[in-house]
């Protein structure tokens, strides 16, 4: 079974604040730190972290070179990143003193990514295996499909999430693994506490990955539940805490561990994510995930 990672691939801009800008409001920012990054690149570092092995598909501008060199160094498989005409794709940040997020995402390469491509990329994986997506790059409809037609495994995060996301065919989805405001987003729900449910109404054989915050994690699906705590831990960056608690989930499962056991791995790597700064930076390695474990319980 392969894993591939059709993601996205950006350069990120960190501006830390005192607090998130308001409408109308001009602000000094106290720093700017580069990273690289990309929800697509983030959850590659973060599944090879956990031990999986990856293949990343994308696409990138002429001034992305060190994305690959880094994904290289990780131990992804990047013979399917490929130089578009365009800039690579780019992130603002604003990180406020609570460690809180805001950003702004242009798109670049990421929205470079054509059906001849993807054509190319999915010759060579197979049915049972596995592709993780984003919303972050062209073309998510076609790959969906593409993708169930040779029996692969779908997992999505639908982030950034938009008004497109409803057009595409989510039918074909094995793993959703979103947050409150995906979900409320996707099923129309207005009570967060029902939303996983909603999802699992909507996709009765999908597999629903919910994070909550503050408040942990829930799993559902039509045989089980199961929901998972935070640890109390200092907030420096909330920046990619999504994604390595998306790779480490799924690098768990592919690993043949329950999903509590998942769901434990995948939030003791989260917290410690945001206990730094940056965004694939911050991800912490498997060892370091196994050695805080008992630390943070």
């Amino acid at each position: 079974m392969k894993v591939l990672n059709f993601g996205s691939l950006n350069i990120d801009h960190v501006y830390n604040v005192d607090h998130l800008v308001q409408p109308g409001e001009t602000i000094a920012s106290d720093s700017l730190e580069v990273f690289l990054g990309g929800k697509g690149f983030n959850q590659s570092i973060a599944l090879a972290r956990a031990g999986c092995k990856v293949f990343h598909a994308g696409m990138i501008g002429k001034d992305g070179e060190q994305l690959i060199q880094v994904l290289n160094n990780e131990g992804v498989d990047t013979e399917n990143i490929r130089v578009s005409d365009s800039k690579t794709g780019q992130a603002i940040i604003q990180v406020d003193k609570l460690g809180q997020n805001s950003i702004i995402i242009y798109g670049g390469a990421n929205q470079d990514v054509k059906k001849e491509f993807i054509d190319h990329v999915l010759e060579n994986f197979s049915e049972g295996d596995i592709i993780l997506l984003q919303n972050e790059i062209s073309n998510i409809d076609y790959i969906m499909e593409e993708a169930k037609k040779k029996d692969m495994h779908i997992m999505f995060n639908p982030s950034p999430i938009d008004e497109n996301i409803s057009l595409l065919p989510l039918k074909n989805v094995t793993w959703f693994i979103l947050n409150e405001l995906e979900g409320m987003s996707i099923t129309g729900e207005k009570d967060n506490a029902k939303v996983a449910w909603s999802m699992l109404k909507m996709f009765p054989n999908a597999k629903i990955i919910l994070t909550l915050g503050n408040r942990g994690a829930l799993y559902v699906d039509k045989d089980e539940s199961h929901s998972f705590g935070v640890y109390d831990i200092e907030i420096k960056d909330t920046t990619g805490a999504g994604d390595t608690f998306a790779g480490f989930f799924l690098a768990s499962v592919i690993e043949g561990n329950s999903i509590p056991i998942s769901l434990q791995r995948a939030s003791v790597a989260s917290a410690l994510a945001i206990s730094e700064k940056g965004a694939s930076d911050s991800i912490p390695t498997k060892e370091k995930v196994e050695l805080h474990n008992l630390i943070l319980k």
